[in-house]
């Protein structure tokens, strides 16, 4: 069971993530160790030639991370990336984007991670990163 739910989430992005908020990004859904979210399509978001930036597709990307991590921690507000690495694979078509994030490993202080975005049904970038727990106390 998550230790942060939906709601709460949802929340955080429109009191504490600005950005995130700003953007439109939604958790869709949330459990343990997984969450998925949506960035919708809009012109502030996009590029040359029409497809989401990879700025915003790096933005969706993190956010998600960060609700993986706190379906496992709970609210955190200092668990922050310490490293993150994306592959784009394709360009996306002009719609939303669907990140489906997981954890890979949890230890005391640090968190691995992975999300896969799409674009309707095709996978158009792949991310994995680092978040930093902190110390309990």
């Amino acid at each position: 069971m998550s230790k942060i739910t939906k709601q709460q989430f949802n929340q955080l992005i429109q009191n504490e993530l600005p950005w995130a908020g700003e953007a439109g990004i939604q958790l869709q859904s949330i459990e343990a160790g997984k969450a998925c979210m949506i960035l919708p399509y809009h012109q502030r978001s996009i590029r040359p030639g029409g497809s989401i930036s990879g700025p915003h597709m790096m933005m969706l990307a993190d956010a998600c991370m960060y609700a993986v991590v706190l379906s496992m921690i709970g609210k955190v507000k200092l668990a922050v990336t310490t490293s993150f690495n994306i592959n784009f694979l394709r360009k996306p078509s002009e719609s939303d984007l669907r990140a489906e994030g997981e954890i890979i490993k949890l230890g005391k202080r640090l968190a691995v991670l992975e999300v896969s975005i799409f674009s309707q049904v095709d996978i158009v970038a792949h991310a994995t990163g680092t978040y930093s727990i902190p110390p309990v106390g």
